[in-house]
């Protein structure tokens, strides 16, 4: 399994670890990945992801998962993620 957030792509990043007398030792920046549950209101089930607390964040700041898979770009999506997304776009063509 990954480390990369499957809502934001968000990944690892490297840097330095810098002691006091200035010794650098590479190292990784991992993001703080989480299981969820998500509900999508739209169609009404519930998704299992794999998503960073920053995503989680943004998820709740846009109104839910449905609004933020509409506004999300496809290339940050997961294929889990991309496939919720078309089913919501078809969800939504059909209402209209």
């Amino acid at each position: 399994m990954s480390r990369r957030c499957e809502l934001t792509g968000k990944g690892p990043m490297t840097g330095n670890n810098v002691s006091h007398a200035k010794n650098r030792t590479r190292r990784r920046f991992l993001p703080n990945l989480q299981d969820v549950t998500m509900l999508s209101d739209t169609l009404g089930r519930s998704f299992k992801f794999r998503i960073s607390s920053h995503a989680l964040r943004s998820v709740d700041h846009r109104g839910g998962l449905d609004a933020f898979l509409t506004k999300a770009k496809a290339e940050d999506l997961s294929d889990a993620a991309l496939k919720v997304k078309k089913e919501l776009a078809k969800a939504a063509a059909a209402d209209a």
